[in-house]
């Protein structure tokens, strides 16, 4: 039986349309879940989008439409982002559905039956846009004096009746966690952020709200709903059907990975662990907290009119342009940047020029002068048997433990320098002379790239799905050899002695131009 992979985004706040940093932190997702499928995990993907709080019930107002309809409409413009770039989630949970609301009062029961909340009175520095509280000592000061959280987002004083929930017992237990699993948080800079705050101690946590009331209604307690952080971090379990705790949650939970914004790991590494701690449910395993994808340098903006809709970009650009872009660009967990010129030479001189030609060149040769017949092997020599070792370590060793280490952008870098080797290799062989003069050489020399360009199109599948498997389909290479497991090249003898045949090929990559307006 395959062993489970539970995978979660952050759930996206919906009060406005998917930016890029939302379609880099979905196709990073999406990455690692392909990767786990080839490695024949049984992935869970799941994603979603968190409707609940202040800022959603302040927009509706201001659109004059009830926080349901702004819900429903902003929610699907995230679907179509996800569909639009080739997200292949199981499951995308909103926090509107009755089912989660159930989920999220069977968590506050349980943490109410340990003990760990009580009734009391709030008063403190709240930000809406943040939806978090923050103490006075962690507030800086902006233009003209006002005060601001550390994010930068206005604060307001507040005054409410609240829940509290006990997060100052949770201090020694959360940092016997993180040195017991130094691995919990990644990556290490975090971690070590982290573990510097709740050394500095934890205070008890306002966990409820009665000024509006568009959330989860707090069991029992009449006029108050739940903290949306509460609400929002449940999502992991709804969308397992807790709390039935057989199923799919006996199957997937603990999670496996939860990969979040750098902005929002606290509510992931104290918050979570503490709640879930308290409820008497296991821990994930794993959060990764990936940095920001900032435009040309910038952080984007509605005032400096840089906001970028990744969907603008896919179409342009095309989807998996887009992904490898953005995979290959940023060292994962790190701050990154992208233009529009960065995306069009990466994608000519890499995917285009590199990988693109590769196949292109040698398909169309087999095609047309031996009518697409697959080339017979006829022994192979010292330079085919480093060429395989080349590629073979590659696709087998380095790219998958590069890929289950999250080291996406160092995986990425080692297919393409097996591509430059191929490519190295074909222009020392030179096919089109062997022609005239060794035409039994020529055959191993096709066939020894055929190979090899099948192992690189399975192992870069994860980051560009729709190419890769177009590759793969037109050179015949059978589904159930394009995993990790079974990427070798014991299907070609087969393939060649059943007739197929290759068409001539379609080119992967067009040239892009850069349009007029980023020129």
């Amino acid at each position: 039986m395959a062993e489970p992979f539970y995978i979660t985004t952050a759930i996206s706040y919906p009060n406005g349309k998917p930016h890029i940093g939302h379609a880099y932190e979905a196709i990073a997702a999406d990455v690692i879940a392909r990767f786990q499928r080839q490695m024949g995990r049984d992935v869970r993907f799941q994603t979603g989008t968190d409707e609940h709080g202040l800022k959603m019930a302040q927009k509706a107002r201001d659109l004059g439409v009830t926080p349901a309809q702004l819900a429903d409409e902003m929610s699907q413009y995230f679907i179509d982002m996800c569909d639009n770039l080739n997200i292949s989630y199981d499951v995308f949970q909103r926090t509107t559905e009755a089912g989660h609301h159930a989920a999220s009062q069977e968590l506050w029961r349980r943490m109410e039956a340990n003990g760990d909340l009580y009734l009391d009175r709030y008063e403190g520095w709240y930000s809406i846009r943040d939806e978090a509280y923050y103490d006075e000592s962690e507030l800086v000061e902006g233009e003209g004096g006002d005060k601001l959280s550390p994010q930068g987002t206005p604060v307001e004083w507040t005054v409410e009746e609240s829940w509290f929930f006990r997060l100052s017992a949770y201090t020694d237990k959360l940092l016997a966690l993180y040195a017991a699993q130094p691995d919990f948080i990644r990556p290490d800079s975090r971690r070590n952020e982290i573990t510097r705050f709740v050394e500095g101690g934890l205070r008890d946590l306002s966990v409820s709200r009665t000024s509006f009331d568009w959330g989860v209604k707090v069991p029992g307690s009449d006029g108050h709903v739940m903290y949306v952080w509460v609400d929002a971090l449940t999502n992991y379990l709804t969308g397992l059907g807790f709390p039935d705790e057989g199923g799919d949650f006996a199957k997937y939970w603990p999670a496996d990975l939860h990969l979040i914004g750098k902005d929002i790991t606290r509510f992931h590494t104290i918050y979570w662990p503490a709640f879930l701690m308290s409820a008497g449910i296991a821990l994930p395993k794993h959060v990764f907290s990936h940095g920001f994808l900032l435009n040309r340098g910038q952080k984007e903006s509605k005032s400096l009119g840089n906001v970028t809709d990744p969907i603008d970009l896919a179409d342009r650009f095309g989807v998996d342009v887009l992904r490898y872009f953005l995979m290959r660009e940023v060292a994962f967990g790190q701050d990154g940047s992208y233009s529009p010129e960065a995306i069009v030479n990466r994608g000519n001189t890499e995917l285009g020029n590199a990988f693109g030609n590769l196949a292109q060149r040698t398909l169309s040769f087999i095609a047309k002068n031996l009518e697409g017949a697959l080339p017979a092997i006829h022994g192979h020599d010292a330079a085919d048997e480093e060429l395989f070792a080349v590629v073979g370590r590659a696709v087998q060793d380095d790219i998958p433990a590069a890929f289950a280490d999250l080291a996406l952008q160092q995986g990425i870098d080692t297919w393409l320098q097996a591509v430059f080797a191929c490519n190295g290799y074909i222009d020392n062989q030179a096919p089109w002379t062997l022609r005239k003069t060794d035409p039994e050489r020529m055959e191993t020399v096709l066939a020894t790239l055929f190979i090899c360009i099948a192992q690189l199109g399975a192992g870069i599948q994860a980051v560009i799905p729709e190419k890769a498997n177009a590759l793969l389909d037109m050179m015949g290479v059978p589904q159930g050899n394009r995993g990790f497991a079974s990427v070798g090249a014991h299907w070609y003898a087969p393939l060649a002695e059943s007739g197929f045949r290759l068409a001539p090929p379609t080119p992967l990559f067009p040239r892009l131009e850069l349009p007029a307006e980023d020129a």
